[in-house]
């Protein structure tokens, strides 16, 4: 046998990467403590304050991840992707402990718990894109739809494990003991970033500022605009995002907020809320199991487009399920199209996209679900009372609809494959 056979070992499938590991097992702990952190904040303003004054201590961390997540973006394109996860996880950490101690001590007012929130979703507009730059440059480009698919599991898993897990720590001792289980879990993912080792950039590309040591030079919005020119001169990316925000404007409101309404006026109570986001996330489980065993699904670009365009139907059928069983059932299928199809646009995002520009152009591919569609909330809120929920999930479903035709529509991107 020659040496060249030898020496020519087949590629390392992700879920057998030391480096995707490390990174899963630290993006796992994040949402995790995600998860902690958002509970312990809630039962602390419901504990202080109304319910309409916690409900805006919830709602106030939108608005600094909203103005700030492409400036977020601009950050982790010039100091390096790992840096800012690493240092925006230890900000969570050092930030949740705080207020872990100050509970211990004192019982704060909700401007704290407020500061705390602005605080929070100021990091999360520079984490948020750094977490999407990563993958690229810990694996290789044809495992990038697999590293998607374990991505999802990890979220997924983060949402299941965080309630519950939560729920005991409030229970045993309190906001207090919650918001330091969150900082544990924030603690836990730091060594495991700091263990990565990033892949250089392809030859040609600029590499960030930050991973040499170098100064960032040149404005911010110098940087922006280059990213945005990026975009607009893509063949693939630029559709991509058009397809991408349409998909979340539509779909974020029904979801988050009609559920609610719907299992009320259904008389399903807060059971039916529970088993109907069980089978959304099941469905997308799902999704996300199947990209990471496959790798790769043939035909990417047409096959997000016609699960945007069935998913839509879904999501208009769910207001007229006529019982919890039936609406739980087209849950899962909303859940597992919602996922193939969200897997593979993020899926190509990171495969066309230059790993230089990744952390802005991750950026704007999460500003409509991150940013712009919680805004709109109460939008869905006053239309669901006025009109009542069938129109606002039709509307919805019409507007990811509008996706799905839009990415069918558009040569390039209905072509769009992943490498193999």
């Amino acid at each position: 046998m020659s040496a060249a056979v030898l020496t020519a070992a087949p590629p390392r499938p992700a879920h057998r990467d030391p480096q995707v590991l490390r990174w899963l097992g630290a993006y796992t702990a994040s949402t995790v403590g995600d998860s902690v952190y958002y509970l312990a904040l809630s039962w602390a303003a419901v504990s202080s304050g109304s319910p309409a004054q916690a409900g805006l201590v919830m709602a106030v961390s939108a608005v600094p991840r909203a103005l700030l997540l492409l400036f977020g973006g601009v950050i982790a394109d010039r100091l390096g992707p790992r840096r800012v996860v690493l240092a925006s996880d230890t900000a969570r950490c050092l930030m949740t402990l705080g207020l872990a101690a100050v509970l211990l001590a004192t019982s704060p007012g909700l401007w704290l718990l407020a500061a705390a929130a602005l605080v929070f979703g100021a990091v999360d507009a520079v984490f948020l894109p750094a977490v999407g730059a990563l993958p690229p440059r810990i694996a290789a480009r044809d495992q990038l739809a697999r590293v998607q698919g374990l991505r999802g599991l990890a979220y997924r898993m983060g949402s299941v494990l965080g309630a519950p897990l939560g729920g005991l720590a409030v229970a045993t001792g309190g906001p207090a003991s919650a918001f330091g289980a969150a900082g544990a879990l924030f603690a836990l993912s730091l060594p495991l970033l700091c263990a990565l080792r990033l892949r250089p950039l392809p030859t040609g590309e600029k590499p960030p500022t930050g991973e040499k040591g170098e100064k960032a030079d040149g404005p911010v919005l110098r940087d922006l605009a280059d990213g945005l020119r990026h975009l607009r001169g893509h063949r693939v990316l630029g559709p991509l995002m058009i397809t991408i925000l349409l998909a979340d404007l539509g779909f974020v409101g029904p979801l988050n907020v009609g559920l609610a309404l719907l299992a009320e006026q259904r008389g399903w109570g807060a059971p039916g809320i529970g088993w109907l986001l069980a089978g959304f996330g099941a469905g997308a489980g799902a999704a996300s199991l199947l990209l990471a065993v496959r790798g790769r699904l043939p035909r990417a670009g047409t096959t997000l487009g016609w699960t945007m365009v069935l998913g839509a139907v879904a999501v208009a059928a769910l207001a007229f399920a006529p019982r919890l069983p039936v609406a739980v059932a087209v849950a899962v299928a909303v859940g597992l199209l919602a996922g193939v199809s969200g897997a593979l646009c993020h899926a190509l995002v990171q495969t066309e996209c230059d790993p230089a520009c990744l952390g802005r152009v991750s950026a704007v591919s999460s500003l409509g679900s991150l940013g712009l569609a919680p805004l709109g909330m109460p939008l869905t809120g006053a239309a669901a009372g006025l009109w009542g929920t069938g129109p606002v999930f039709v509307a919805g479903a019409a507007v990811c609809a509008l996706s799905g035709a839009f990415a069918l529509t558009v040569p390039s991107l209905r072509r769009a494959e992943l490498p193999r």
